[in-house]
């Protein structure tokens, strides 16, 4: 018999695809289901990029890569960071992935290793922990909560962190919360890490999603001292609706950049390179069609607040960022993972529990569908709840 290697066994099973998987059977099946729990946005891929892939199908551009991506796209990627991020990284700084989850796996291999420990605020998103146990590293788990906007703080971070910490791992705009940290948040968290020298792997996906106003501010902008540490980590799924193009990059000091694509190289080789001809055209065209989703995102936000808000026995704060919101269920009597299976089975409303995320008492709900559907889908979440009571 096959033995599975210890590394595995104390993998969990990714929660949102689950239940995103038994929401699209069950749309399948002929069901009305209302599907928040999806984490990808409901818009197509902008059509010049679709434009740009296709002719450089037509063009043969089907034949392997370079590992580290396409050496043009690298070039935007690097001139986009300088330009609105405020990092001065330069292309061989720059790794392009299959995916934003790829090139954080890659890069978490590179710096992570036995006996390390690396530093995970909560609520998380679900794969961050999995993958540093991948690393056969430990993962500590910093405790937010809604009252601290679910942000953690210098003083969490500096009472932390030991001679066996090596990483923070930061995700602003967040995943599942959507907070995003003001400036001075970020300074503080910078200050710390750097004083003791421990890398920043600055998750920024979300960083077009930002609402209210505000800027998007990268933590390795905030001085030379702070960019030799950080790896800055995106990619093109949620600001232009590629989620199934899967493209990600991380950025970061070379050594560590140019490890992740070794790894890379060995595991999956380079990005689709049709996929990449179309980022190319994403970065050098129009960002109108980013905006607009975005617009489009916080009326969304709005709607959903106030529904859910609207529901005796929930509660939802106002997320600054991301598409999602993270309600607490905790005057339901219910554990997440009850609620969520329940309401998608009486009433075909698909949600995340919370424990996913490391934060019981909670469940995520996406914005990222239409109105009709959120409308139609808190109608459905207030009879639910009112059903199992306080």
């Amino acid at each position: 018999m096959i033995q599975l290697a210890e590394r595995v066994k104390a993998l969990s099973p990714s929660m949102t695809l689950a239940i995103s998987s038994r929401a699209k059977a069950m749309r399948q099946a002929g069901l009305d289901v209302c599907d928040f729990a999806v984490g990808e946005p409901d818009f197509d891929t902008p059509e010049f990029i679709r434009r740009a892939a296709k002719a450089a199908l037509d063009d043969g551009k089907t034949k392997y890569g370079p590992a580290a991506g396409l050496p043009r796209l690298r070039e935007l990627i690097a001139e986009k960071l300088n330009r609105e991020n405020n990092l001065p990284y330069e292309p061989e700084q720059i790794m392009v992935s299959t995916g934003g989850k790829q090139g954080l796996f890659n890069v978490l291999l590179a710096i992570l290793g036995d006996g390390d420990e690396a530093l995970i605020p909560v609520p998380y998103w679900v794969s961050y922990p999995e993958m540093v146990k991948m690393a056969r590293t430990r993962p500590v788990y910093l405790p937010t909560s809604e009252e601290t906007g679910f942000r953690v703080t210098p003083g969490q971070l500096e009472a932390a962190i030991n001679d066996r910490t090596r990483a923070l791992i930061l995700n602003y705009p967040a995943n599942p919360t959507g907070a995003v940290y003001a400036p001075e948040e970020l300074s503080g968290l910078a200050e710390v890490a750097a004083a003791h020298g421990i890398a920043i792997v600055s998750d920024e996906i979300y960083e077009k999603l930002i609402y209210d106003g505000a800027e998007h501010l990268s933590i390795g902008s905030l001085g030379q001292h702070v960019f030799d540490l950080t790896v800055t980590c995106n990619g093109f799924s949620k600001a232009y609706a590629a989620t199934g193009w899967r493209l990600g990059y991380a950025a970061g000091p070379e050594k560590v950049i140019q490890a992740a694509v070794s790894i890379q190289s060995h595991s999956t080789s380079g990005a689709n390179t049709f996929a990449q001809y179309g980022a190319i055209a994403a970065l050098e065209g129009p960002q109108s069609e980013v905006e607009r989703m975005r617009l489009e995102f916080e009326a969304r936000r709005s709607l959903m607040v106030e529904g859910v808000n609207s529901v005796p026995g929930l509660s939802c704060a106002m997320p600054g960022g991301a598409f999602y919101v993270f309600p607490s269920i905790s005057e339901t009597g219910l554990d997440s993972m009850s609620f969520c299976q329940r309401l998608l089975e009486q009433e075909k409303v698909a949600a995340v529990p919370g424990i996913a995320f490391g934060a019981e008492g909670y469940v995520r709900l996406s914005y990222a569908t239409g109105r009709e559907t959120i409308a139609k889908g808190i109608e459905r979440l207030r009879r639910f709840v009112g059903s199992v009571g306080p």
